[in-house]
C-alpha cells in the first residue's frame, strides 16, 4: 500500500534511529511509515527531529534533542563538523563506523549482485586520525574582506573556515596559517566563481608519510603571485622538510580544481614518497593514494589475489601513476599498464624508471578502446586488474577481458553500488567472484574501498 506523505516542513517528530544511509546519515520512520534521514544521528538514538525538507517518499530532519542517545555515541571532538562537508561518522566510535561501512559492502553485493560471495571483515585502519596525505582547501573572503580558508560545506560551495581538520597531518595546519598570513599580507585577491574574478582559488597541500618531504601549492587564476619570495622565504622559516613550492594555473570556469601547468617558484614540481618499498614521483595533478598505511595494505591484499609467480603477463586498468602495476611488476614477466590521463601516464613512465622497473610499458588511452586493442593484438594476459573510477566499469570493457581470457581478475573499488553491478556482468560472463576483503582507506566519512578477486569459470 503506498504511504501518504503528511509530515511538513517545520514538523517535529520523536523517531527512533534504526538504520544508516550510504551517505552516513541515521534513518528513522514515522508513525505512519514515512523514512526520515537525519544527519548527526546513530542507530539506537531516540531524537526530537525538526523536518527542514519534505520529498515525494521521504524527508529529512536535523537533531534538535537527543532524547535517548545510542551506546555508538561518543562525544564529537570537532568544531566544524556539523558545518563541514568532510566528515560523518565523529559522532560515533570507529567500531561502529566500520561495522556500518562492512555491512554497506554486504548489502550491495547482496541487493544489487544477488551472489554468494565470500566477503571477508573489514580491514580498519590502525589511526583513523590525521592520515591524509592530501588536502585541497577552497578560499573566500568573508564580509569584513578577511580570508577564509577550510572546507566546502555538505552539498554546498560555501567555504567554513576553520584553521584545523582531524583528519590531517599537524603540519597541514602550519601550512594553512602561513599562506593564510601571506594572503592577508599582500592583500591578494581571492578567487570568485560566480564572477570568474579574483586570484587565489585553492591552496593544495601533499606529504610524503615516508620520506616527510612537503608540498605547497597555490591554484590561481592567472600566472603570477604578488611577492612570491615574500610566500616562499615564510614557507621556509616554519615549514620543515619543505621540498616543493608550487603555482599551477588554472584560467578555466569549472570545479575541477588544478590546471595542467605548473611551475615550481621552489624546489620542484614534485616530491617523493615510498609505497611498498617503492619510490613514487608526486606532482600537483598525479593521482596518489591519501591513505598510506591502509593503501599498503589493500596493495598487498591486490597482489594476494593476483598470486603472481613470475611468469604471468599483467595488465593494469585504469592505472594511474602506476602505483598498483608497479608494486607487482617484480612478481610477473611483464607489465602493461592502461590510463587516459597524459600526466599520469608520463608519471608512470617515471615511477618506473625511478625504481629501475624495465618489464612495464603504459599506454595513454581509454581502457574500453585499449582493452579491445589489446585483444585484437593477441595479447593474452593472465591476470587483469581493474581500479576504475566511481562510476565502474563498462559492459563492453567486461566483455573485452572477457575476451582477453586472464585466468584472475582482480578488481579494486570505491564505490560498492556500482561493483555490485560490475560483479553480477562478470558473473553472466564466465568470471565468478571468489573473494572480497572491504578497507576503510578513508576513515570518518562514508567511503569503502575493496578488493574482489574473480576467476574464469571453466563450463
Amino acid at each position: 500500500m503506498k504511504k501518504i506523505m503528511t509530515i511538513k516542513k517545520n514538523d517535529r517528530l520523536i523517531i527512533d534511529i534504526t538504520g544508516t544511509t550510504s551517505e552516513g546519515y541515521g534513518v528513522g520512520k514515522s508513525d505512519e511509515g514515512i523514512a526520515i534521514f537525519v544527519p548527526n544521528s546513530a542507530v539506537g538514538d531516540r531524537v526530537d527531529v525538526l523536518i527542514v525538507k519534505v520529498l515525494k517518499r521521504y524527508c529529512f530532519g536535523k537533531v534538535m534533542e537527543i532524547i535517548k542517545p545510542s551506546e555508538y555515541r561518543q562525544e564529537v571532538d570537532c568544531k566544524v563538523f556539523l558545518k563541514c562537508g568532510g566528515c560523518c561518522y565523529r559522532h560515533i566510535t570507529y567500531d561502529a563506523e566500520l561495522k556500518i561501512k562492512e555491512q554497506k559492502v554486504k548489502d550491495a553485493i547482496a541487493r544489487i549482485a544477488g551472489l554468494n560471495v565470500k566477503i571477508n571483515p573489514i580491514v580498519g585502519a590502525d589511526l583513523p586520525d590525521n592520515y591524509r596525505n592530501k588536502a585541497q582547501f577552497p578560499l573566500a573572503k568573508n564580509k569584513d574582506g578577511n580570508v577564509e580558508m577550510g572546507f566546502y560545506g555538505f552539498h554546498s560551495h560555501r567555504v567554513v573556515d576553520t584553521d584545523t581538520c582531524l583528519l590531517q597531518p599537524i603540519i597541514f595546519d602550519k601550512v594553512m596559517a602561513v599562506v593564510k598570513d601571506y594572503l592577508q599580507t599582500t592583500n591578494e585577491t581571492i578567487y570568485d566563481e560566480t564572477t570568474h574574478k579574483g586570484l587565489v582559488r585553492h591552496l593544495y597541500v601533499r606529504y610524503g608519510e615516508k620520506t616527510g618531504e612537503v608540498m605547497v601549492c597555490l591554484v590561481i587564476n592567472g600566472d603570477k603571485l604578488k611577492d612570491e619570495t615574500l610566500l616562499v622565504n615564510s614557507l621556509k622559516e616554519n615549514i620543515p622538510n619543505l621540498k616543493s613550492v608550487v603555482v599551477n594555473s588554472n584560467k578555466e570556469k569549472t570545479n575541477v580544481i588544478t590546471g595542467t601547468k605548473n611551475r615550481a617558484i621552489y624546489g620542484d614540481t614534485y616530491i617523493i614518497d615510498n609505497l611498498c618499498g617503492l619510490n613514487f614521483r608526486i606532482s600537483p595533478n598525479s593521482f596518489y593514494q591519501v591513505n598510506h598505511s591502509q593503501a599498503e595494505k589493500l596493495y598487498n591484499k591486490a597482489k594476494e589475489y593476483a598470486n603472481l609467480t613470475g611468469e604471468e603477463n599483467l595488465i593494469d586498468l585504469y592505472c594511474g601513476t602506476g602505483t598498483i602495476g608497479l608494486t607487482m611488476a617484480n612478481e610477473c614477466k611483464s607489465l602493461i599498464g592502461v590510463e587516459i590521463v597524459p600526466q599520469a601516464i608520463k608519471d608512470a613512465k617515471l615511477n618506473a624508471k625511478l625504481n629501475n622497473i624495465k618489464n612495464a610499458q603504459f599506454i595513454c588511452g581509454d581502457a574500453t578502446k585499449c582493452g579491445e586493442k589489446l585483444k585484437n593484438d593477441n595479447i593474452s594476459p593472465d591476470v587483469v586488474v581493474v581500479d576504475p573510477p566511481r562510476k565502474g566499469l563498462t559492459e563492453d570493457l567486461i566483455l573485452s577481458i572477457k575476451a582477453m581470457s586472464p585466468k584472475r581478475v582482480v578488481y579494486v573499488s570505491c564505490d560498492p553500488g556500482t561493483l555490485a553491478r560490475d560483479l553480477k556482468f562478470f558473473a553472466d560472463n564466465d568470471y565468478s567472484p571468489v573473494e572480497l576483503t572491504p578497507f576503510d582507506l578513508f576513515p570518518r566519512t562514508s567511503h569503502v574501498e575493496n578488493v574482489v578477486l574473480l576467476t574464469k569459470v571453466h563450463k
